[in-house]
């Protein structure tokens, strides 16, 4: 099973998972790709903190990653 803590930083995620990486990405979290943004602002940025940032609804990430498989833990 597959389970992510809301709390951990995306980099811990998609170290752990390296499939949310382009989940993320299409769901608006475009600057995750960017060369050198997961190992600087990923190491403290959480998915509910970059989704405040990008105006992205959270529910919908939520239900995305649940859809694909993953357990979320908040």
């Amino acid at each position: 099973m597959k389970e992510i803590n809301l709390d951990s930083s995306v980099y811990e995620l998609i170290t752990a998972y390296p499939e949310i990486q382009t989940i993320l990405f299409d769901l608006g979290l475009k600057d995750i790709q960017k060369p050198g943004m997961l190992t600087t602002v990923g190491r403290y940025m959480t998915i509910p903190k970059g989704a405040k940032m990008k105006k992205i609804d959270l529910q919908a990430i939520i239900d995305q990653l649940e859809q694909l498989g993953f357990t979320i833990k908040e």
